[in-house]
C-alpha cells in the first residue's frame, strides 16, 4: 500500500521547478554577471557568467546522467552573453529574455483565440493523453484560464523588464528577472494544476458514464439475442406439435372408418 501511495504522489511545485538547487542554479549566472560587471566591467562579467553556466551544466549532467540539462543550462546564458558582447552594453545580457517573454506571451494569447489553449496542449502532450479534453467546453474554458495566467506572466515580464532596459537599470533588471522568474511561474503552475485536476475529474466521469452505457447496451444485446434464440426454438417446435396433432387426428378418423366398415 505504501509503494502505491508513493507512486501516485504528485510532485510539489518546488519539485517540478527542480527544487531549491534548481532555483539557485538558474539564478547564479545572472547574479554573477551583475556582480562582476559592477566590479570588473562587461567582458569579465560575460566570461564569468558563461563559466558559471558551464559549471552548472556539468553539475546537472552528472546529477541527471544526461548532457541535455547541461546544454539547456549553457544555451540561454550563451545567447544572452553574445548579445551583451555585440551591443557592448551590460543591459544587452537581458535583451534575449525580454523579447522571449513577448513571444511566449503572444503564443499563449493566440492559442486561446484559436481555441487550442497551450496549457492543455502542452500538458496532454507531456502526459500522452491526446486531445480528448477538447471535447468538453468546460475543460477548454479551464485551460483557457490557465493559459491566460501564463500569458499574463510572460507579458508582465516583458513590460516591466523592457521599461528597465530602456532606463538602463542593469541591477534592477537582474532583480526583476529573478523576482519575476520562478515566483510568477509558481502562480501559473498553480493555475495549470487547478485546470488539470478539474479536467481529469470530468474525463474520468465521462469515461465511467461511457463504460456504464456500453455495459447496458451489451446487456440489451444479450437479452435480445436470448429472446431471438427462444423464439427460433419455439418456431421449430411448434410445427412438430401441429404435425403430431394432425397425424393423431388422421389416425383417429382412419380407425373410425374401419370400425364403421366392420
Amino acid at each position: 500500500m505504501t509503494q502505491v501511495d508513493e507512486s501516485e504522489k504528485q510532485p510539489t511545485l518546488l519539485e517540478q521547478m527542480g527544487g531549491v538547487s534548481g532555483l539557485l542554479f538558474s539564478s547564479l549566472p545572472v547574479v554573477v554577471f551583475v556582480l562582476v560587471n559592477a566590479l570588473a566591467g562587461l567582458m569579465p562579467a560575460i566570461w564569468s557568467a558563461l563559466a558559471s553556466a558551464v559549471v552548472i551544466g556539468i553539475v546537472l549532467a552528472v546529477r541527471k546522467g544526461s548532457v541535455q540539462p547541461a546544454v539547456s543550462a549553457v544555451f540561454g546564458v550563451g545567447i544572452a552573453a553574445f548579445i551583451a558582447y555585440r551591443t557592448g552594453d551590460a543591459k544587452g545580457f537581458f535583451l534575449f529574455g525580454i523579447w522571449q517573454s513577448l513571444v511566449y506571451g503572444g503564443a499563449f494569447v493566440l492559442s486561446i483565440l484559436v481555441r487550442w489553449p497551450l496549457a492543455g496542449v502542452i500538458w496532454s502532450f507531456l502526459n500522452g493523453q491526446g486531445t480528448s479534453w477538447r471535447k468538453d467546453k468546460a475543460n477548454v474554458r479551464d485551460y483557457d484560464f490557465a493559459t491566460l495566467v501564463w500569458a499574463l506572466v510572460f507579458c508582465s515580464r516583458f513590460v516591466v523588464q523592457r521599461w528597465l532596459y530602456d532606463e538602463g537599470a542593469v541591477g534592477w533588471l537582474a532583480a526583476a528577472k529573478l523576482a519575476m522568474g520562478y515566483p510568477l511561474m509558481a502562480v501559473a503552475l498553480v493555475a495549470t494544476v487547478w485546470a488539470v485536476r478539474r479536467s481529469d475529474k470530468r474525463l474520468k466521469a465521462a469515461l465511467a458514464k461511457e463504460e456504464e452505457e456500453n455495459r447496458e447496451a451489451e446487456e440489451r444485446l444479450r437479452t435480445e439475442a436470448a429472446a431471438e434464440a427462444v423464439a427460433e426454438a419455439a418456431a421449430k417446435v411448434e410445427p412438430d406439435i401441429y404435425q403430431r396433432m394432425l397425424d393423431a387426428s388422421t389416425d383417429q378418423r382412419t380407425q373410425t372408418a374401419r370400425a364403421e366398415e366392420r
